[in-house]
């Protein structure tokens, strides 16, 4: 009996001092209705926030004070220690000119400090054409590097032991072939692919909602995604086979709700299609993983990061019945959001990529680049380079913020915006399936209307300053001029690429290429896996728009629809 009083005495002065807040609120909500309507406030994504956050705003919510990292649903992070046990990966986006001209900027940043490579690819590339195809004209190691064959690869890891390193890679429409490249560039190296830690970005329903770098029809796409899941999770079981992106969708003009509803539903639909395919989910799902936007708005960065970790988790578990621990942990790349960076004031721009680093680090993100000051005006120098690898090296080492997990927890404001984000979610999800599913959304327009919606009203919110972006529509410098060096790229890369594309297709032994070809039709005509013929023109040396165009052969090309 007395047990069962002492609980009910805890009960009833939880109770009174619940009662005794809510007095205290509505008192302090009372006096501040009466301030001007210029102090209210609206996150980025235009959500009312309160002046005040208190434990009434989780009543009614699980929260996560009985939660700890590293146990579901891992709002709290995904790993028990946080970064006591290990930092995040420290990546810098790098590509430019010639495969030999990055393979010496990857050489610094490994000297520097950084912990992982992350590939950038020229618009060529990025779209499946060869250096020396009449669409690639003037664009030849532009905005990355240059990769037409196993050739460039190779030239590319030249000197970097690929079985030590970590390579991020950001394709999508032919990255099953850049993929087989870099296999096949391992081989060279005496590395088996069960070796290689990594991940391809390999996000297609992005591409057709927001960043338009596709190749094939949207049906084909997703059996190319399936087919890595497959063949990955037997013969590269380290390997991320999809960085599922929000960051495209976000910089396209998506709020934070829509960049995280959209991009959980672009994972939920892989994961659909793989299940479809006959996988055990818990055969591949470990090997998904995410990467965000980081954008200003503080508060509102850190609590989607923890509402995403939550949902996927929920769904992985509950609707498709993943029964490892590892498939229901969401495990993330971040980017500073290079929207948010301005070509006016840029040294502002390290102040900013700060802040969203910290808000990435609060949020428990496992990898992290920082976008560098000069990125809105030209791919940056190694000066800038250096600047933002050093803003996360004092992040890590200074501030003490890796000390502890999720640092945050608990704090009224972040639990209830993480609740919010989660309900916001779930509301567009509904949509989403109103529409009859990701796919069904894509080709009647919907996420592109959404998105361009969003970015419309973002645009005329800084017209009309209801939005400051400092040096840009306030607190502007009069005759400020540019005084930050540039990198510029010339057109030696192209001169360079079509020479070696020249020699190489005369070198090669053309009719193994033709065969090696001939096989890859008639395997994406079957059903049969298209990974291991891929490597094997990748093996022969046939060049990136020699495989796209096999594909394309059987596929077809995708043409977007108009939608505005």
């Amino acid at each position: 009996m007395t047990g069962i009083r002492d609980v009910e005495e805890t009960i009833a002065s939880m109770q009174e001092e619940l009662d005794r807040l809510r007095a205290e609120v509505d008192a302090f909500r009372k006096k501040y209705d009466k301030a001007p309507k210029r102090d209210i406030a609206f996150t980025n994504s235009a959500t009312e926030v309160a002046p005040l956050y208190t434990a009434l705003d989780l009543e009614g919510s699980a929260g996560t004070a009985l939660e700890v990292p590293g146990v579901h649903p891992f709002t709290r992070g995904i790993h028990p220690t946080g970064y006591r046990g290990k930092l995040w990966t420290m990546r810098q986006f790098a590509g430019f000119g010639s495969a030999k001209e990055t393979n010496e900027r990857y050489k610094f940043l490994l000297q520097h400090g950084t912990t992982g490579l992350s590939v950038a690819f020229d618009f060529p590339t990025l779209m499946g054409y060869d250096s020396d195809h009449a669409r690639s004209e003037g664009e030849v190691g532009k905005c990355g590097v240059a990769i037409s064959s196993l050739a460039d690869m190779e030239a590319l890891f030249d000197g970097i032991p690929l079985g030590e390193v970590s390579t991020s890679m950001t394709i999508n429409g032919p990255a099953i072939i850049l993929w087989c490249f870099y296999i096949a560039a391992a081989e060279k190296q005496g590395v088996r692919a069960d070796q290689l830690r990594g991940t391809v970005q390999n996000d297609i329903l992005k591409e057709y909602m927001a960043q338009h770098a596709w190749c094939f029809p949207i049906e084909p796409a997703l059996r190319l995604i399936v087919d890595m899941f497959e063949w990955g999770s037997k013969h590269a079981p380290l390997w991320n086979t999809i960085s599922i992106s929000g960051y495209h969708i976000r910089e396209a003009g998506a709020t934070a709700a829509q960049e995280l509803a959209f991009t959980l539903a672009d994972g939920f639909t892989y994961v659909e299609r793989g299940i479809a395919r006959g996988l055990d989910v818990d055969d591949f799902a470990p090997r998904l993983s995410y990467f965000w936007d980081v954008h200003n708005d503080f508060f509102e960065e850190i609590a989607k990061l923890r509402a995403a970790r939550r949902i996927w988790a929920r769904h992985m578990k509950e609707r498709y019945g993943a029964k490892d621990p590892k498939s229901w942990m969401m495990r993330f790349h971040s980017q500073t959001a290079g929207v948010t960076l301005t070509a006016q004031q840029p040294m502002n721009n390290i102040v900013r990529v700060a802040y969203q680093a910290l808000a990435a680090a609060l949020g428990g993100t496992q990898s992290l680049h920082t976008n560098s000051m000069d990125e809105t005006l030209a791919l940056p120098t190694e000066h800038a380079v250096q600047v933002a690898l050093r803003t996360q090296q004092i992040l890590a080492y200074e501030t003490g913020v890796p000390n502890v997990s999720d640092p945050l927890g608990g704090s009224y404001y972040v639990e209830a915006l993480t609740d919010q984000m989660e309900r916001d979610a779930e509301a567009l999800f509904a949509q989403i399936e109103e529409q009859g599913g990701v796919v069904r959304g894509l080709e009647n327009g919907w996420f592109q209307r959404k998105i361009a919606e969003s970015a419309a009203r973002q645009q005329w919110e800084i017209e009309q300053r209801r939005r400051i972006i400092v040096g840009v529509n306030e607190f502007v410098s009069d005759g400020e001029a540019l005084t930050i060096p540039l990198l510029k790229i010339d057109e030696q890369a192209a001169r360079e690429q079509a020479e070696k594309l020249a020699a190489l297709r005369k070198s090669r032994d053309n009719d193994l290429c033709a065969r090696r070809l001939d096989g890859l039709r008639a395997a994406a005509r079957s059903t049969e896996n298209v990974v291991p013929h891929i490597l094997d023109c990748a093996r022969a040396y046939c060049t990136l728009y020699e495989i796209r165009a096999a594909l394309e052969d059987v596929f077809g090309a995708y043409r977007e629809p108009v939608f505005f």
